[in-house]
């Protein structure tokens, strides 16, 4: 996993947790209200599972390839923490093994270092490597993430949001990207709950190849492993259904937001790659509605105004401003969120209800199946499909790795990555997000300033310097 996170172009990762407490307080208009109250999960629940996607580009190959590993750890947190009823259901629901977890989690504990723990083998130290290897950091929806890694993994949070983000300017310095703030205001898809967003991606990817156009494109490679680490390794297809039966019974509310109340009973469909046809049925009905609305004013404006050179002149300048405007591009809605009320129950992320539990959370390290396994058979609705930890950081730097192609003059450096949405990480309900940086008016925390010279060494010419 070291070598993995040192030779890789960028790192996505994905959180389960054991609960968040009071939605009210997650959604709190005061975003440092919803701070405090997402740290007050973070000191009292704890982390159930971990998912790293190391994403390496390679950089002999004339498209945008990457070596992908993926790793899913089960965890245990070796202190008392809280576990909501609601998010055992949920977990259970899409495959968590609690018996294995409570049997062959790994340990760890929450908070400051103590004594020489941090020079041990363990998730202390594991993080320390990440953040020493200096690598932009991929998350979706990913504040409630940076909260419990901080106080899982790293120091007692601060009490202040404003050192918080100041901290973590300073231990990713090459960055961290939001997927979900990158497909609402970037990609500008209809709905930017995880699942959505990467199959949308995939499935945009996949016809830019069929098409044959000059643009590069996204492939992956994955490690070919042998022998006994076999018994590692889980896993899982990529391939998307292709199915149009039942295109008309989606569930609203699965569409728009990645969940519903009703789980695997509803009646409706639940299926992402439906939800995605329908969302483009609809667009492109929009887009011929429109075509001939136009068309029909066009030909009424030509028959009136042409009669005279003025009417002529006009009726061409407002044809020229129509083609300005490309019929095949309909304008989105703002940005939509619905708040407590609509909240899921499982507390893996209050925020981003597409963010589901693990389908088999308990294996150490499984990296996953690429897009050339096998044709599924139908299956019975399960919630959440391939969803867990190690997948959903899969599936998260598929969306990043995606977006980043679409950039224009891609360069090696960090910077340019997706220089829009680096350090911006989403807030639910708010039209802006959170700003990354440390400003005038904050310190960083001095359980932060003393892990910085325990990481880098009291030299501060040997720490790496930031892009932001």
């Amino acid at each position: 996993m070291v070598l993995a996170i040192k030779t890789s172009s960028f790192i996505a990762i994905d959180t389960e947790l054991s609960g968040l407490g009071s939605r009210k307080g997650l959604l709190a208009e005061s975003i440092e209200d919803r701070y405090k109250a997402i740290c007050h999960a973070a000191r009292t629940r704890s982390i159930l599972s971990l998912g790293f996607a190391c994403y390496k580009e390679l950089d002999n190959k004339a498209d945008s390839t990457y070596m992908v590993q993926i790793y899913n750890l089960t965890l245990l947190c070796s202190e008392e923490y809280i576990i909501e009823p609601q998010s055992v259901h949920f977990l259970v629901q899409h495959g968590f093994d609690f018996n294995k977890q409570y049997a062959e989690g790994i340990s760890y504990y929450k908070g400051n270092d103590k004594g020489g723990d941090a020079h041990g083998v363990n998730m202390r130290s594991l993080f320390v490597e990440l953040l020493r290897a200096n690598k932009p950091l991929v998350v979706h929806n990913g504040l409630i993430d940076m909260v419990f890694l901080y106080q899982c993994f790293y120091a007692h949070l601060p009490e202040r949001l404003g050192t918080f983000t100041a901290d973590l300017s300073q231990m990713f310095p090459s960055g961290i990207y939001d997927t979900k703030y990158a497909s609402e205001y970037e990609l500008r898809f209809t709905a930017s709950y995880l699942e959505y967003a990467y199959k949308k991606c995939k499935l945009q990817n996949s016809r830019a190849i069929e098409g044959g156009g000059n643009g590069s494109h996204v492939f992956l490679e994955f490690c070919k492993y042998t022998g006994n680490m076999q018994s590692y390794i889980d896993y899982r297809s990529c391939l998307d259904n292709q199915n149009q039966d039942g295109a008309l019974n989606i569930c609203v509310q699965f569409s728009a937001y990645g969940w519903c109340p009703n789980g695997s009973l509803c009646t409706m469909s639940h299926d992402t790659d439906l939800i995605i046809q329908h969302d483009e049925k609809i667009k492109e009905d929009k887009r011929k509605k429109r075509k001939r609305k136009n068309k029909k004013k066009d030909s009424k404006g030509a028959s009136e105004a042409c009669s005279s050179p003025q009417g002529k002149r006009l009726y061409c300048e407002g044809a020229e401003l129509d083609q300005a405007v490309p019929m095949s591009e309909p304008a989105l809605p703002e940005h939509q969120e619905k708040m407590e009320s609509t909240e899921p129950t499982d507390a893996t992320h209050a925020f981003e209800p597409g963010k589901t539990a693990s389908k088999n959370g308990n294996e150490e390290s499984q990296p996953e199946a690429s897009a050339e396994a096998p044709d599924r058979p139908k299956e019975k609705k399960v919630e959440g499909g391939t969803h867990r930890a190690g997948f959903d950081a899969f599936m998260t730097g598929y969306i990043f790795a995606y977006a980043r192609n679409l950039t224009e003059n891609k360069e090696s450096s960090t910077a340019s990555l997706i220089p829009t949405c680096l350090n911006k990480l989403f807030l639910s309900g708010k039209s802006v997000p959170l700003h990354v940086a440390k400003s005038t008016f904050s310190k960083s925390s001095k359980a932060h300033v003393h892990k910085m010279d325990y990481i880098w060494g009291k030299n501060a010419a040997v720490k790496p310097e930031g892009n932001a």
